[in-house]
């Protein structure tokens, strides 16, 4: 593994450790806002177009249909679930995924394996060639699923360009610039 392989898996790691008391906490606020697990698992497409399982806090109401985000209905969010999507809380469990180097802290989203267009135009510019993150490139310019040409098109300008230096600026812009308040949901 590479230096900067281990920096991530330590920082993961030590991640999950500290927020531990937080997962639980909020995976049981969940359940106690509605009915059903508060741990959502849901198969992605990460590096070289391997599936893997990727965890998230359950935002979306137990029984919702297993579609992109930018197609499903704003209704199936729960209460809590709104919340957690505005700050990114929902994400915290991918710390696990992380570790178990299926993602990384950025790169590009990974996407569903229904999204047959959006992995066609990935794999045509090479985006598969690295693992996928928790946020990305695409992330802080607003760009989500929708659009698979575009979104495959920045996905494969992070690939050329990403840096650590890079890495930092997305990681602080998710955090603290306003971008990546939650994936889109239809009216």
């Amino acid at each position: 593994m590479k230096l900067y392989s281990w920096i991530e898996f330590v920082v993961a790691l030590c991640g999950l450790i500290v927020l531990a008391p937080v997962i639980l906490f909020l995976i049981l606020a969940i359940r106690l806002d509605s009915p059903g697990p508060g741990l959502f698992r849901q198969k992605r497409i990460g590096r070289h177009c391997k599936p893997f399982t990727c965890y998230k806090l359950r935002t979306m109401a137990s029984g919702t249909p297993n579609v992109p985000t930018h197609d499903a209905q704003s209704s199936y969010i729960t209460r809590l679930g709104r919340f957690l999507r505005g700050t990114k809380l929902d994400e915290l469990p991918q710390l696990w995924n992380v570790v178990n180097r299926e993602m990384s802290f950025v790169g590009p989203r990974p996407c569903l394996e229904t999204q047959t267009e959006l992995i066609e135009e990935r794999h045509k510019r090479g985006v598969f060639e690295i693992l996928p993150g928790i946020t990305g490139l695409a992330q802080i310019q607003g760009i989500d699923m929708a659009d698979p040409v575009k979104l495959a098109e920045v996905d494969a300008e992070y690939v050329r360009r990403r840096t650590p230096r890079l890495d930092v600026e997305i990681i602080f812009r998710t955090v603290f610039g306003g971008a990546g308040r939650g994936d889109r949901v239809r009216s």
